[in-house]
């Protein structure tokens, strides 16, 4: 059978994008039932990958902000992805930016988003997951509300990390977007060490309330420079982070410069963000030295793009824009890609 996605996609495109992206999450369980997503199955056996002492089936997921509130999580995990990623959630529910705050820069094949963690807050979220049937490897991703002061911020953190704690097999620290005033400042080293010591120190105290180990992942913005990246890795092996997402979105509109939108404010994600992103992965691995697993995301458009990212030295991917310009059938195939390459990898190391 064919792919319909790109027989899909003008109509979707016709519509506002906020629209169109709650229409076609909304639609994912017709699609279900009627079976196209026997279509975006990867076809080939899954290759298993060990990362933060967690079993993925395969090496490509969902990044988080496609289901910030966890309304979706049975249906994307039938679309053949390694692992999702929910959220970013807050304590407390709120509205997010006024819109339009999402936009379609299609020459370029990427999006422009200043959505501000617009969520209906961490009880929420947590009561989907609880009714959710899905058992594949869940990422929950979380940050502060938009009115907690940054110097506040660690307790926003915190609050989260307790409630989603037993659900989650790895939590994301959101301290990268964009569209939070001063979120980013969390980023600065002082900030970052004092937040670190005290989200291990409750990790640890949640490990032995729940006699479980759930992984802290940290996801870092790329529009830093070499040396701040150098630092925060320090950070990350000091402290003994379990890994790190490279990256969140782009501030910056060199590779988007006259285009249509281009000068919309928020974060650029898509085909340009490809190579800033992939750097922040190489600098990380140059500094992490396998220490510490990174997650890739950014601007993975083609199968292509996640070898890249993988050669680069991430362990796994993550997608978002991608799905938007080629739907879920990039999905299959970059599974498919990724696997040959183990495979291939295996077969050379046991000549």
């Amino acid at each position: 059978m064919m792919d319909l996605y790109p027989l899909l996609r003008p109509l979707l495109f016709r519509l506002d994008p906020e629209t169109a992206h709650s229409l076609t999450l909304k639609s994912l369980p017709l699609a279900i039932r009627l079976g196209l997503p026997d279509l975006v199955q990867p076809a080939d056996a899954n290759t298993a990958t060990e990362v933060m002492g967690l079993s993925f089936p395969n090496q490509v997921g969902l990044a988080a902000g496609l289901d910030k509130n966890g309304d979706h999580i049975e249906a994307l995990g039938k679309l053949g992805f390694g692992f999702l990623e929910v959220g970013t959630i807050t304590p407390r529910p709120q509205p997010g930016n006024p819109k339009p705050r999402l936009f379609r820069l299609k020459e370029a094949r990427a999006i422009i988003n200043r959505m501000g963690f617009n969520n209906k807050g961490v009880d929420y979220l947590v009561e989907r997951v609880r009714k959710s049937r899905y058992r594949g490897i869940l990422g929950i991703n979380i940050g502060k509300n938009l009115d907690t002061p940054i110097d506040q911020a660690t307790n926003d953190y915190i609050q989260c990390m307790r409630k989603v704690y037993p659900h989650a097999h790895y939590i994301t620290v959101n301290v990268s977007s964009p569209n939070t005033k001063n979120l980013r400042d969390l980023q600065e080293r002082d900030a970052m060490h004092n937040l670190l010591q005290i989200l291990k120190n409750e990790q640890a105290v949640l490990e032995s309330r729940h006699d479980k180990y759930v992984p802290l992942v940290v996801k870092i913005a790329p529009d830093l420079i070499q040396d701040q990246v150098l630092d925060l890795a320090d950070l990350f092996t000091r402290h003994q982070v379990d890994g790190v997402i490279a990256t969140n979105t782009t501030i910056s509109r060199e590779k988007v410069n006259g285009q249509p939108l281009a000068n919309e404010t928020g974060g650029l994600s898509g085909q340009p963000l490809f190579e800033q992103s992939t750097a922040i992965v190489e600098i990380l691995a140059s500094r992490l030295n396998k220490q510490i697993p990174i997650i890739a995301a950014g601007g993975i458009i083609r199968p292509e793009d996640a070898i890249r990212k993988i050669a680069a030295g991430a362990d796994l991917v993550q997608l978002y824009s991608g799905l938007i310009y080629e739907g879920p059938g990039l999905i299959s195939r970059t599974v498919r890609v990724l696997n040959q390459m183990k495979e291939e990898a295996r077969l050379r190391s046991s000549r």
